[in-house]
């Protein structure tokens, strides 16, 4: 079967305040054409992560980690947390302003056998509940085979990439973020409505 094809979305797209990144990520896909096999889902969750004036942010105080989060805009920023899994975030704003969003669920759209052998879910004995195959931000990047190696990828070109979906066509709701004792307050994640696929 031929695969179809998916563009990337442009560098500009990133270039821009980080809470409208964020909410305007919801419905694009993300897409990971890897040695194993290519794994697609799209995105229905997401957290906007600011610079200076975000004490939640990793970039609150600029370090050798998160120094990234001021670099070019669509790269990815790939960091390990609580001791057992990566997370990935895509950079935004204008190279030299802080921003990332986090990427927290996705619905899987293509390789979904893969991601959930990923997740060690699944089997022939089993009923796989697709909800749990990528929602949470360890989930996602498991399912995606994200890790440390990914971190600083170039996210507007293959093999790992965020491509054309379909934005806009669904109720988006704003809250506060979670598992944040700072700043949590700020109506910065985003996700849609109606989805099973969000972290509750």
């Amino acid at each position: 079967m031929k695969r179809r094809r998916l563009v990337p979305l442009p560098r500009r797209f990133y270039a821009r305040p980080t809470v409208t990144v964020a909410r305007e990520l919801l419905g694009h896909l993300l897409v990971h054409d890897s040695p194993q096999g290519r794994t697609v889902g799209r995105i229905e969750e997401t957290e906007a992560y600011r610079g200076g004036d975000d004490p939640a942010s990793h970039a609150y105080r600029l370090t050798p980690r998160s120094r990234i989060m001021a670099g070019p805009p669509g790269v990815a920023y790939v960091y390990f947390t609580y001791g057992n899994h990566f997370c990935l975030n895509v950079v935004t704003e204008a190279e030299g302003t802080a921003g990332a969003v986090l990427l927290r669920a996705l619905e899987p759209r293509e390789g979904i056998e893969l991601m959930a052998a990923r997740r060690g879910m699944g089997g022939a004995d089993r009923q796989l509940d697709l909800r749990r195959v990528a929602s949470g931000p360890g989930r996602l990047a498991q399912a995606m085979g994200i890790g440390r190696a990914h971190n600083g990828w170039d996210l507007t070109t293959p093999p790992l990439f965020i491509a054309h979906g379909q934005p806009g066509l669904f109720v988006v709701t704003a809250g506060p973020r979670v598992g944040i004792r700072r700043a949590a307050d700020r109506p910065w994640r985003f996700f849609r409505s109606d989805s099973p696929y969000v972290t509750r």
